[in-house]
């Protein structure tokens, strides 16, 4: 949802503790201001003070100064709540760990975790501030965790699929996230109408990376094998000397 951003001197770990389960989903009433969702739908999970998470999370969202421009909330459930989910697929498909990449408000990784409960989403941001707001909703979603940090400070080879949304040019985010992907695991990376497809085609073989037959709006890289030496790249080197 945002590049990563900010100087923690170390990553800092933030982990949930499971808690609650998620109950039968109660939809918004009209004119509250919720983002309603379809009653029944993946996303529709719920904690027993009524209303969907996803709903109250995009509703925190758009009220949290520094999170996204976005204040209208039909534009902010088609942005920030239905773009991410139209990832579930390509996600779910893949094995393994899933990390969001530059989280920000939580975008792609809450709507992600919601929709796979499943599977372990990490979502990884640079701001401590915005590692707070993430972790807010990890009583909710127990296979959420929140990890303080650069991309380039990470374990590599840790993850089976990176996800990453308005991160950075698409060659610098796909030099963030495949090193942080086994060999065998993916990169899906939302993307807009104007992306330089051929840029990130020439940026992944330096990375061990092969761009994928992709639908609309996603860019999807396999990892082809061990993360090459000198790779991932000292902080800011990325994004100052991109590889394409």
């Amino acid at each position: 949802m945002g590049e990563p951003h900010g100087s923690p001197t170390s990553p800092f770990l933030l982990r949930c503790s499971p808690n609650e389960s998620i109950l039968a989903s109660r939809p918004a009433k009209p004119g509250s201001g919720h983002i309603a969702l379809p009653h029944g739908s993946t996303e529709d999970r719920t904690h027993s003070d009524g209303g969907t998470v996803l709903e109250r999370w995009l509703d925190s969202v758009v009220a949290t100064p520094g999170l996204t421009a976005l204040r209208d909330p039909v534009d902010a459930r088609r942005v920030l709540l239905d773009d991410s989910l139209r990832g579930v697929p390509l996600v779910e498909r893949e094995d393994g760990p899933i990390v969001d990449v530059g989280s920000g408000g939580g975008t792609p990784g809450i709507p992600l975790a919601a929709s796979l409960p499943g599977r372990e989403v990490t979502a990884l941001d640079a701001e401590r501030r915005k590692c707070d707001f993430l972790e807010r909703w990890t009583p909710e979603l127990p296979n959420l965790r929140v990890v303080w940090g650069r991309a380039e400070e990470q374990p590599p080879e840790t993850y089976g699929v990176a996800v990453a949304k308005a991160l950075a040019h698409p060659p610098t985010a796909v030099e963030w996230c495949l090193p942080l992907v086994r060999e065998g695991g993916a990169v899906v990376l939302w993307v807009g109408p104007s992306v330089d497809e051929g840029a990130v085609a020439a940026a992944a073989p330096q990375i061990a990376g092969r761009v994928e037959p992709s639908p609309e709006g996603f860019l999807v890289l396999r990892k082809t094998g061990p993360t090459p030496a000198g790779f991932p790249r000292r902080t800011g080197v990325a994004r100052k000397r991109p590889l394409a």
